[in-house]
């Protein structure tokens, strides 16, 4: 039976690292302190993990102990997709937030919605799904202030809390949590939310839309259906080592057991599907060699090192092997063009 691994859609992805820039925190930088290949950027969905261990990174290099809050507020419908439009033409919070509840796959498996409904006031509680990897205390900061934000720009006016709070300890000084949420905070509480008036969940909203929302929740439903089709294994080892050569992990039994396989049960569930490991990891250090070459931003010997390479020579033969000319060449042309260089085997 294939496995569906949690993952996280770019949107939210491009969240975090927007909020990093926006304190000059480059996004090679970023990336390569939380250990993942500057072509990640292009997939349309990330592991879980990776998205951790891009939390923990911008937390680290910013030094901000808000980051989560600044990057939760400042949020908007990108960082939804589709979903965002689904609650922007809902009926009501309380109804949204329903939806979000239904649809919420599409933004990330890192987490679920819950209403905890009383007589006139009901928390809106957010339960963490992290993987392997502890959440970061920034994810989460970041998903309660973005309800909180969300809930401003779908009912058009400020939503103010009646309290707040979180299961970690404080992250910063208080005036930071007073800022976002107006309202008292604590923490070490026994789960992650927000006390919400039944009269704010249950207000009408200014852009309700049945018919139109109707349209999006059809266009949602289709992508959720292609989501949850099981992805191969070897679809799986392709997306983990696009970050994992980054680390230094090309070995077949470490690949093996990232997957929770043995190395014999791995080579014959990948040889079931057609491949081979071998074939997999030369083409992951193929994309990763075009892409770094083309960039220009490392010399070919650091490149060279981050594949895998004990030696430049060893490197030069395999670029020349995977594009047909020598990557001074391949370089020469992508700064030529507004891309990555074309193949020079016909030079």
């Amino acid at each position: 039976m294939l496995i569906l691994e949690p993952s996280v859609a770019m949107s939210w992805v491009n969240t975090v690292v927007a909020a990093a820039e926006r304190q000059g925190l480059a996004r090679g930088r970023l990336l390569a302190r939380a250990g993942l290949a500057s072509g990640c950027l292009d997939a349309p969905r990330w592991p879980i993990d990776d998205i951790t261990r891009l939390w923990r990174a911008a937390a680290e290099l910013t030094g901000d102990p808000a980051f989560g809050l600044n990057a939760g507020r400042t949020v908007g419908p990108g960082s939804f997709n589709v979903v965002g439009f689904i609650l922007l033409s809902s009926s009501t919070l309380r109804n949204a937030i329903g939806l979000l509840q239904q649809y919420q796959r599409l933004i990330s498996d890192g987490g679920r919605f819950q209403i905890l409904a009383g007589e006139h006031q009901s928390w809106v509680v957010y339960h963490p799904q992290q993987g392997e990897l502890a959440f970061s205390a920034h994810q989460v900061e970041a998903v309660l202030a973005a309800t909180v934000s969300f809930s401003h720009w779908v009912s058009g006016h400020a939503v103010q809390p009646l309290r707040v709070q979180f299961t970690h300890r404080q992250l910063g000084p208080l005036p930071g949590y007073a800022a976002v949420f107006e309202t008292e905070v604590e923490f070490e509480q026994a789960f992650n939310g927000l006390l919400l008036a039944n009269a704010v969940l249950d207000a009408p909203l200014p852009q309700a839309d049945a018919a139109l929302s109707g349209l999006h929740r059809a266009h949602a439903s289709a992508q959720l259906a292609a989501l949850s089709v099981p992805q191969g294994l070897s679809s799986r080892v392709e997306q983990w080592l696009a970050g994992a050569i980054d680390r230094g992990v090309t070995e077949r039994a470490q690949a093996a057991r990232q997957f929770g396989l043995t190395e014999r049960a791995f080579s014959r569930r990948l040889t079931a599907e057609g491949v081979h490991y071998s074939d997999l990891l030369d083409s992951a250090r193929r994309a990763l060699a075009c892409r770094a070459v083309a960039d220009g931003a490392q010399p070919f010997v650091v490149i060279a090192r981050r594949l895998g390479f004990s030696e430049a020579s060893a490197f030069n033969r395999a670029f020349r092997r995977w594009t047909g000319c020598a990557p001074g060449d391949w370089q020469a042309r992508a700064m030529q063009g507004s891309g990555d260089a074309a193949p020079c085997a016909n030079d």
